[in-house]
């Protein structure tokens, strides 16, 4: 059997693999924010996209394989065979987390060595591309045909990526008890037992709880500063917190509604946003209506919330994924606009 009949032509190949992978790439930075059901399109398309790049990748390294003899061996082939090791190695890493693999490197795990992986892709491409450009128009020169097979390509993604479910149900293994954002379950309801985890390298000292408070502030009528004593902690809510690291946690959180601290600072017509500062510096805003939803807790299942969760208070917004919950809040501003540097804050506030 000629399997060249059922494979797109060597510059279709090419033109798909790019869209794949930058679908990969845009796709797998989406994840990041994708705390709900309503984004679950974004995990889907980036599992479609790496099924297909699975099918395209053998049929391109096949092609290509002649070129790889060490006499023929140039800088620029370097760069490519680099950039098709760290492809598989993208894919190989995220299909085994699907299947339930896991993987001790330390402060990383499986799921971050995927997306280190995956995010090393990008520059490598760029080079490749520097030596390797085609121009598009020689990707349609057969342009019926290759659509036919594409379509047949990403309907053969979209099934197998539903076949997933089943299989990994079937055979029981750990990749079966995932959310939609590909994360675990790992210490839900058992109090301070869960993952502690840090953006970058958030991780300040123990705070002393004597010194100190929470203030609120901004665009408000009656700006406040509450110690630890007064703070009126007797709300309580279940959330489920969903971190980028690959895990979730379900608890029962104690603490204080950030719509009883905005009713008492009473906001002015133009506040629009509300900002969640820590004692790093790290800073995160939640929309106004969807921060009086959220909440700052003290206590998770009854427990004082240990200092690397946070402790005296650290925010639980349902919804979001773990890194824009906030920990060691010592501020609460309301502002007419989103502060812009606060992109650049969680990436450096820790340094």
């Amino acid at each position: 059997m000629d399997w060249r009949r059922y494979t797109p032509s060597p510059r279709a190949v090419d033109w798909g693999l790019f869209v794949a992978v930058a679908t990969l790439l845009a796709t797998g930075i989406g994840t990041i924010f994708a705390g709900t059901a309503a984004a679950a399109w974004v995990i889907d398309l980036h599992a479609v996209s790496g099924i297909v790049l699975v099918c395209l990748l053998p049929v391109k390294l096949w092609r290509v394989r002649h070129r790889v003899a060490p006499e023929r061996l140039t800088g620029a082939r370097v760069v490519s065979i680099a950039l098709a090791v760290d492809a598989t190695g993208a894919l190989v890493t995220g299909v085994w987390w699907i299947f339930g693999g896991s993987l001790d490197l330390g402060l990383w795990g499986l799921f971050h060595l995927h997306t280190a992986l995956g995010l090393l892709v990008a520059p490598l491409l760029l080079v490749h591309l520097r030596y390797r450009y085609h121009s598009p128009e020689t990707a349609v020169r057969h342009g019926r045909r290759d659509a036919i097979r594409y379509a047949g390509l990403v309907t053969t993604g979209a099934v197998v990526w539903r076949l997933q479910g089943p299989v990994n149900d079937a055979l029981e293994t750990a990749g079966a008890d995932r959310r939609f954002t590909g994360s675990r379950e790992e210490g839900s309801d058992a109090g301070n037992r869960f993952p502690v985890t840090s953006w970058v390298a958030d991780d300040p000292e123990p705070i002393d709880r004597s010194e100190w408070s929470l203030r609120v502030g901004g665009r408000v009528a009656s700006a406040a500063s509450y110690d630890a004593a007064e703070l009126p902690t007797g709300a309580s809510d279940r959330a489920l917190l969903d971190c980028t690291s690959g895990w979730y946690s379900e608890h029962d959180w104690q603490g204080v509604r950030v719509a009883d601290l905005l009713d008492a600072a009473d906001p002015d017509d133009a506040a629009a946003w509300v900002q969640f500062r820590s004692v790093t510096g790290y800073r995160w805003s939640l929309p106004i209506e969807e921060a009086r939803d959220a909440m700052l807790a003290t206590r998770v299942d009854g427990e004082r919330l240990a200092h690397g969760h946070g402790y005296p208070l650290r925010l639980v917004a349902p919804g979001r994924r773990g890194f824009q919950w906030v920990k060691w809040v010592e501020e609460v501003r309301v502002t007419e606009r989103r502060e812009v540097g606060e992109w650049l804050a969680i990436f450096v506030s820790g340094i």
